[in-house]
């Protein structure tokens, strides 16, 4: 009778904590998808909330998701960037030189520009001090992707495009910014390249054919013949190699230079082209259009775009040579 009554007993007790047990995993499992409501809740505002952001900070952006979100992230960067970050500011000396003024020398200006709010480019430097310190500042500008060749100036000492040419950070030092040189002055950074672009011009930058092509549409090439273009057809006609060529620079009424020169061994070396002959006559009736180079390699080092103009005129020269030991 006793042991009967015992293990009724602890049978009563083992329903209780089983009872007990799944009362504690109810309330748990209700506090975990209480929390998991709180949570999906919390998502979707802040989701509608960014999306509301989006529509009122870029409606023309519309439709275009991704690149609201580029947006949203470029425009929390900057915020993040003015508001958590100690200023560094970095002088820009820059020349300048106004013919309105025919009585004031050129002369260097300083701008001082917060690193921090600006791109990382010279050219979003002076995009910057133009918008917000000085619109009179001048200079040509288009593409900012390193293809059109507007944006050529001289940047502490070298020939380059300005879009391509990173700004540098060591704010001890100021980037001193200048015209190209040996090159007529228009007004601050724009220079005349009337001249330059008329030799260019001169050298018939354009296929010339002396008979229709067999489809009757197009004149093709093999692949062997067009890598021989490489190095050729990538000149943007920034004026950089020219003008920073000595030989340029004593002798620009008679001598090419290398811009010109290198487009025009673009157009001797193409394999549909039939005045291969005719051009290089054309380039060497006056030697120093051609043979006025002296083989400085100034063009070389100072190319943006990793050209070699140099090679391309002793290219010609040899064609020249071959070609004028062929006819004689």
């Amino acid at each position: 009778m006793h042991t009967e009554l015992q293990r009724k007993s602890r049978q009563g007790e083992s329903e209780r904590g089983s009872r007990e047990r799944e009362m504690r995993v109810g309330e748990g499992g209700s506090s975990s998808l209480k929390t998991m409501v709180e949570r999906g809740y919390n998502k979707v505002a802040t989701y509608l909330k960014k999306e509301g952001l989006k529509r009122k900070n870029f409606p023309i952006l519309g439709g275009h998701p991704a690149a609201e979100e580029h947006a949203e992230a470029s425009v929390e960067n900057v915020q993040a960037a003015r508001g958590g970050v100690k200023a560094k500011m970095k002088e820009f000396r820059i020349y300048r030189w106004n013919p309105d003024k025919p009585q004031v020398n050129p002369f260097l200006q300083s701008f001082r520009v917060d690193l921090n709010s600006c791109g990382p480019m010279v050219l979003d430097a002076l995009q910057k001090i133009k918008a917000e310190e000085d619109s009179s500042l001048s200079y040509r500008r288009s593409c900012r992707e390193g293809i059109c060749g507007s944006c050529s100036m001289n940047i502490d000492g070298g020939n380059t495009v300005a879009c391509l040419k990173p700004i540098n950070t060591d704010t001890s030092q100021a980037t001193i910014i200048a015209p190209l040189p040996h090159m007529f002055v228009i007004k601050d950074l724009v220079v005349d390249l009337s001249q330059f672009y008329q030799q260019y011009k001169s050298i018939e930058p354009w296929l010339k054919t002396k008979k229709a092509p067999k489809d009757g549409r197009e004149y093709s090439q093999s692949p062997k013949e067009r890598k021989k273009l490489d190095g050729l057809y990538e000149c943007i006609l920034c004026a950089c190699c020219s003008a920073s060529c000595p030989s340029y620079w004593w002798n620009s009424e008679e001598f090419l230079g290398p811009a010109a020169l290198l487009h025009a061994c673009r157009w001797v070396s193409d394999s549909r082209d039939d005045f291969t002959e005719e051009r290089l006559q054309g380039l060497t009736e006056d030697t120093k259009k051609l043979y006025r180079c002296r083989t400085i390699q100034n063009c070389k080092v100072t190319c943006p775009k990793s050209l070699n103009p140099q090679r391309a005129i002793n290219q010609m020269r040899i064609k020249h040579l071959y070609y004028g030991a062929a006819l004689g």
